[in-house]
């Protein structure tokens, strides 16, 4: 097991990560277990494979788990779902010094912290992650939201979890389509920082999706670790560090509205594409080399994902998929920054981008 510390100003915390963590779930977390009853907030598939388990787990120690299932999906991250969690946690007599438990992917691990980020002004929780996603992203940096009409996380806050158990042997319950979605934002952090890592994705990326646990590990250890420094740093993304993980967002973010955040798009699917297109646009205004952004765009092809935003058949211009971009969280004086790349490993954040030139270049890119 591989334990990486977050060393937050004022709220440090772990991120544990190996195999057969969930059923040591009372022994890892400890005293943080106050009560008898543990509030837990997942979904009907992830309660459906681990309830029993965690359950069990539970018992074992003198607790019992009190469980809110919501559905899966995007759809979840919602006003309405926050507003009957949180009516449920309160009905739950949560405290302060409680710790409430996020069991899911990205969407409970978003909805559940901005629960306990308004609880009470403010309550603890652990973070869970069975996704890949969620174990190599959203649950460390303490960034929680729900989407909106408007647009995908534009109401949240920065809570910080209080611990991070990241089970790899949930990881063989994803289908093929949820662990190749994950696999995006771990690439990411070889696109943005570190080219070496990107040639171990090359060289290892296939093998750690076809379940090599050792791989697997690596994967997560080294990807929770990059992102604890840079939320180290700049926790909350006043510096323009932590906005570098951002990296294929922006375009991405367009992609899953102009999809109705759905599950034609998954989120990291969406980055994915993004990625590409921060790469050929990179290279469209002569910063990066078009092989090195083929390149990128080969690798996430060789594994089996979409390259090309073409496929997705979307019907929209260019046009529209930036007038998604205007409610982007990032607009800054009527200014949205965009990572773009210099070369692989070596991603900054661009600050005179006009959005025509946007325009013009996904109008191209939904033709290609």
């Amino acid at each position: 097991m591989a334990v990486i510390p977050v060393d937050i100003a004022g709220r440090p915390y772990e991120v544990h990560v190996g195999s057969g963590l969930l059923p040591r779930l009372a022994e890892i977390a400890g005293p943080r277990l106050r009560k008898r009853r543990v509030p837990i907030v997942t979904d009907a598939n992830v309660h459906a494979a681990c309830a029993s388990m965690v359950d069990a787990a539970l018992a074992a120690a003198g607790h019992e788990a009190a469980w809110r299932v919501l559905p899966a999906g995007e759809a979840s991250k919602s006003w309405n779902q926050l507003a009957a969690t949180v009516d449920w946690l309160l009905a739950e007599e949560v405290e302060r010094g409680d710790h409430i438990i996020a069991l899911g992917g990205g969407v409970i691990g978003d909805l559940t912290g901005f629960a306990a980020s308004i609880l009470k002004r403010g309550c603890n929780f652990i973070q869970v992650p069975t996704s890949l996603l969620a174990q190599v992203d959203s649950s460390v940096g303490g960034k929680t939201a729900i989407n909106t009409p408007a647009g995908k996380n534009l109401v949240g806050a920065f809570h910080q979890p209080a611990l991070v158990l990241a089970d790899l042997d949930l990881l063989n319950t994803l289908p093929r389509r949820e662990l190749l979605a994950g696999y995006a934002e771990v690439v990411k952090y070889g696109l943005l920082g570190d080219a070496r890592f990107f040639d171990w994705c090359v060289a290892h990326g296939a093998a750690m999706l076809a379940g090599d646990a050792d791989l697997r590990e690596q994967a997560v250890a080294h990807s929770v670790a990059a992102k604890a420094k840079i939320v180290k740093a700049d926790e909350r993304e006043t510096l323009g560090l932590r906005a570098l993980l951002n990296l294929g967002h922006t375009f991405g973010h367009a992609l899953e509205a102009q999809t109705g955040f759905s599950d034609r798009l998954l989120h990291g699917e969406g980055v994915a594409l993004g990625m590409i297109l921060a790469a050929r646009f990179s290279a469209r205004r002569g910063l990066i080399t078009a092989a090195a952004a083929d390149r990128i765009a080969a690798h996430f092809a060789d594994v089996g994902m979409a390259s090309e935003i073409a496929t997705l058949g979307l019907n929209c211009d260019g046009q529209a998929l930036v007038a998604h971009m205007l409610h982007d969280k990032k607009m800054d004086a009527g200014t949205l920054p965009f990572v773009l790349m210099k070369d692989i490993g070596e991603a900054f954040l661009a600050k005179d981008v006009d959005l025509a030139e946007v325009a013009t270049f996904l109008g191209d890119q939904l033709t290609r």
